[in-house]
């Protein structure tokens, strides 16, 4: 068969050439790659895509417009891109992108990997990103015809649509204790019980906006959870770091005394900790925030306790009608052992989601929602009770009226007063 791609002359990309002169590895390098020795179809696909793009940076204006394509049985997943300009880069004309979710703990063997490019070789541009910002493998560029058999090879090899549009997004997890020693539960367990539990949610989407559900082993938050999601359930701990002060002495012998207070005691955001003159470290642990630093630097000496938990924060999320937003600490610390509690966790993420289908504005996320109807308003609708570790500076919280804090710590510290009574009965 002739290679058309040959008789057609590459677009000259001036403007896209000078992307690729900095220090950092440029997108356009491998978008070249592909348009120089990618499959016949690829280099097609590749040449209109530079050309089209080039044309953007030109013009400053993007040329694609939305539309809508999906596969059988499914509402979502699927991003569709027509061009404006299709007369004059009729290659690259459609080129909607395959939202597909990863393993939990984006775990993956070399023969998956290997037959997932075969499939986006034969029947999209070649173009794969691992992992977009909502955690989805981004397989990005093909036509209208091949969205269908594209999913069904994907389907095959036991891979399914993440979501798109108003709907449940793709979760994320870290590695965490597969190969973590930070990890403080069972990431992978817990990612894959809510997306089961919700994936309707998923492919069918229903909801006033997207939703997002990730999970980190510990503060680290490898999986940016307090920042980018909905719902962000982080490993934690409640009772003391533990502490091995005959590693400690070892590092603070290699690293030195002034090194050791300068990165490990000074950093500390609650300065809970001091280095000893023997050499040895104390922690006061009722201060301590589980920020993860000390255990960073000092991996050998220190490592989380062991009454490891999860904490769950609400409304993380990047900037819509309202600024950036942390997540809200909704659930200071709940146990993630037992199957009981992996069901406590699914009963909670049922009434957070219930809770945002029926009271969120369109195209608001959960955050904004709380940050519209107060945060007792929403504390009172999922049933938890207020708490003051929600809170880290009530007098600058705009979820919190300054002279209701008191009288709501007040009441939290009775009701703790009249649990331990019952305990100790």
């Amino acid at each position: 068969m002739k290679d058309e791609s040959k008789d057609k002359a590459t677009h000259a990309t001036p403007i896209l050439d000078e992307l690729e002169g900095g220090k950092w590895p440029s997108f356009i390098t491998g978008l070249k790659h592909l348009r120089d020795e990618g499959t016949p179809s690829n280099r097609a696909i590749m040449n209109d895509l530079l050309g089209q793009l080039e044309h953007s940076y030109e013009e400053k204006l993007g040329f694609w417009k939305g539309g809508t394509i999906s596969v059988r049985g499914y509402g979502g997943g699927i991003i569709p891109r027509f061009s404006e300009v299709a007369d004059r880069f009729p290659a690259s004309k459609e080129f909607h992108t395959l939202r597909v979710m990863p393993p939990p703990g984006f775990h993956y063997t070399t023969d998956v990997l290997r037959k997932m490019c075969d499939i986006w070789e034969e029947y999209g541009s070649g173009l794969i990103a691992f992992h977009g910002q909502s955690g989805d493998i981004m397989f990005q560029g093909t036509t209208s015809e091949n969205t269908q058999p594209a999913f069904d090879a994907l389907n095959e090899l036991g891979f399914d649509l993440g979501g798109a549009g108003p709907a449940l997004r793709t979760a994320m997890s870290c590695v965490g204790h597969a190969r973590c020693e930070q990890s403080c539960f069972d990431e992978q367990r817990a990612h894959r019980l809510m997306i089961n539990t919700f994936l309707d949610e998923m492919h069918r989407p229903s909801l006033p906006y997207k939703f997002k559900f990730k999970f980190s082993g510990c503060g680290n938050d490898c999986v940016n959870a307090i920042q980018r999601a909905d719902f962000a359930v982080i490993g934690t701990w409640r009772d003391d770091i533990k502490i091995n002060q005959e590693k400690v002495k070892e590092h603070v012998a290699k690293v030195g005394r002034k090194y050791t207070i300068d990165t490990v005691v000074s950093m500390c955001p609650t300065r809970a900790i001091s280095l000893n003159d023997d050499d040895t470290l104390e922690i006061d642990n009722q201060s301590c925030v589980r920020c993860m630093h000390c255990i960073n630097v000092m991996t050998k000496a220190l490592s989380p306790g062991d009454d490891k938990g999860v904490s769950i924060l609400i409304g993380g999320k990047r900037s819509l009608k309202v600024g950036d937003l942390l997540g809200t600490m909704i659930v200071p610390f709940m146990k993630l052992e037992t199957d009981e509690d992996f069901e406590k966790l699914e009963e909670f993420g049922e009434t957070v989601i219930e809770f945002f289908a029926d009271n969120a504005l369109e195209h608001e996320r959960v955050g904004e929602t709380i940050d519209r109807i107060g945060l007792p308003a929403f504390l009172e609708a999922v049933g938890v009770d207020p708490d003051p570790n929600m809170v880290n500076h009530p007098r600058t919280s705009s979820y919190v009226r300054t002279d209701d804090f008191d009288e709501e710590a007040a009441k939290w510290f009775e009701r703790k007063a009249a649990k331990a009574q019952i305990s100790a009965e």
